[in-house]
């Protein structure tokens, strides 16, 4: 049987995964978007991506692709441009106002480069994974992850882990919404490229994560003064 456009059932861990290839706009995954904005298709170390401009480009989708998980892993092709200080890049979150569940990614821009923000919360938990100190170089292609085990929410960036943290009381998060490239309230706009995201309802060790046809080298961090 052919498989469901976006998505690879993976037999040896039974798990189910959904993938975002960003080779075009108006559909993610076999899903349809809202568009906000001009974001652009482009083609950038072989292979295609879309631009955000960090102003106004995003993608909505009427789907939280890790709805009902127990663990997960969110995995992404990114070249963060440069731009403002605080730019989320991933949204996932609960269309519930109560529960307020959210999955998401963002970014820190400086002067010397950006750094990762991976953030979870529900009911009863809440833990963001940032340093500070972990810079890398803007304009250039990273592979870069989140992963929960059912214990331990961790982050990475090009296969090395960037912070990790013990979360208690985490439940499956309800169905819901996505945004890429901003807040879900339209703020935080990202100024970069995106070229793949994956989702899988398991946490998945570095040497399974998916490196989307390119193979970043992991970079030393500039010293902070």
């Amino acid at each position: 049987m052919a498989a469901l456009a976006g998505v690879i059932l993976a037999a040896p861990l039974q798990a189910r995964q959904t993938v975002w290839r960003f080779d075009r706009t108006d559909r993610l995954g076999g899903l349809a978007t809202t568009v906000l904005g001009h974001p652009a298709v482009l083609r950038d170390a072989g292979h295609k991506a879309v631009l955000f401009d960090g102003v106004g480009d995003a993608l909505l989708v009427g789907a939280h692709p890790l709805a009902g998980a127990g663990q997960f892993t969110v995995e992404a092709m990114l070249r963060p441009d440069g731009g403002a200080f605080e730019q989320r890049w991933l949204h996932l979150a609960s269309d519930d106002p109560v529960s307020q569940t959210r999955i998401m990614f963002e970014i820190r821009v400086t002067k010397d480069g950006w750094y990762l923000d991976a953030f979870i919360k529900g009911k009863g938990y809440a833990q963001v994974l940032i340093d500070p100190a972990k810079l890398h170089p803007l304009g250039r292609w990273y592979h870069v992850a989140q992963s929960f085990d059912g214990t331990t929410y961790r982050s990475y960036v090009n296969g090395v882990l960037e912070g990790e943290a013990k979360v208690a009381g985490f439940s499956p998060q309800p169905e819901g919404s996505s945004a890429v490239g901003m807040r879900m309230n339209r703020v935080n706009f990202f100024q970069g490229a995106i070229r793949s995201i994956r989702f899988t309802d398991r946490a998945l060790s570095p040497a399974r994560f998916h490196k989307g046809g390119i193979q970043p080298e992991p970079m030393a961090a500039p010293k902070l003064p």
